[in-house]
């Protein structure tokens, strides 16, 4: 980060290294033996869990609810004039656009990363109906509110699909769409994803551990590989698991599901006006639903090379890059190859607008 705001960063820094020396790890371990010393306990809303620059909230009331979205609002050193609102997947925070945030903001961006209702250190309500279109309205008014009109919305994962909606609804505010591994690229439920309730999603939930997501992740957003750095986020996930809000965060998580399978983007990407960019690694074989699918189903879900290029020709005049050696997370896979392209990527977009 630029020398004003390192500062502001180094907790996250600071925090990353003692939980990884706090797990224990045994370079030498598979991945899947590798087992954390003092597992961490988090509150429903992440406390205790440190982020790589302060937070703010902002507070509103939504459906008959007050509620809360903590964010990031990190302003550069040497403003180029333009804002970066970064939306966070399923299984991710705020926290883990670290590495891009740094990016962006040495690059003279303004990035605003919020925490969106039913994630990590926003409220987890009782009751609340998710909706793509809800959580756009959430992030609007909160952009309204830090005075931000027109942004660059970039999505990963299920922050895709909500980047997509935002851009739908308000392609007046959008300065240009950018999509890193989205998912809701198929319609898992025509391709025969059989559906799962509320409650069978919360029961799920229930089940979650720190092996399982660390396995997960491992052979899904790492292409079958694994770094020590990657296990503080298996613990940020899973550490809200073993707290008091245990039982919330997993409702909310099931809500979540519910929310992302009946509720596809793939049939509108046609109606997209932005300027979109898609940046996609192809070993990523995410789908929502795959492992409950019947066995004959799951090889055809999550093919992200046949994917990426549907993506690519459905939206108009969508600009792709592809990383044909990452998974589901090439921001955090290869950081220093994915912020090239997405800087470039950035650019590219500005110079033809003007």
């Amino acid at each position: 980060f630029p020398a004003a705001s390192l500062p502001a960063f180094m907790p996250i820094f600071t925090h990353i290294a003692r939980a990884v020396a706090g797990l224990g790890f045994a370079l030498a371990l598979a991945p899947a033996q590798a087992q954390p010393a003092a597992a961490p306990v988090y509150g429903a809303e992440l406390e205790e869990f440190a982020y790589p620059a302060p937070t703010q909230q902002y507070r509103f009331r939504s459906q008959g609810v007050d509620l809360q979205m903590t964010y990031m609002d990190v302003k550069p050193a040497t403003p180029n004039g333009r804002t970066v609102v970064l939306m966070h997947g399923k299984n991710f925070c705020g926290a883990t656009w670290a590495g891009t945030t740094k990016a962006l903001s040495e690059a003279g961006y303004r990035v605003v990363v919020p925490d969106q209702i039913g994630f990590c250190k926003s409220t987890k309500p009782q009751h609340y109906q998710y909706t793509f279109q809800q959580l756009a309205d959430n992030t609007r008014k909160l952009l309204e509110s830090v005075g931000v009109k027109k942004a660059i919305i970039i999505g990963h994962s299920t922050g895709g699909m909500l980047a997509t909606r935002y851009a739908l609804m308000y392609p007046e505010l959008t300065d240009q769409l950018v999509m890193i591994n989205p998912i809701g690229l198929e319609d898992w439920k025509n391709l025969g994803v059989p559906s799962l309730g509320v409650d069978q999603w919360y029961e799920r939930e229930l089940k979650l551990s720190a092996e399982r997501v660390r396995e997960y992740e491992r052979t899904t957003y790492y292409n079958g590989q694994w770094k020590p750095e990657y296990e503080v986020w298996v613990q940020m996930l899973a550490g809200m698991y073993r707290g008091k809000g245990k039982e919330l965060v997993a409702w909310n998580s099931a809500l979540i599901y519910d929310m992302i399978y009946t509720q596809p983007v793939v049939h509108e990407f046609p109606l997209i006006k932005t300027p979109t960019l898609l940046l996609m690694g192809l070993k990523d074989t995410t789908a929502i639903g795959k492992d409950a699918a019947p066995a004959d189903v799951r090889p055809k879900l999550g093919n992200y090379k046949v994917l990426a290029e549907a993506t690519r020709k459905a939206i108009p005049g969508a600009v792709l890059v592809t990383f044909p050696e990452m998974g589901h997370a090439p921001q955090m896979q290869d950081p220093e190859a994915f912020h090239a392209a997405l800087l470039k990527g950035l650019n590219a977009g500005r110079q033809e607008r003007q």
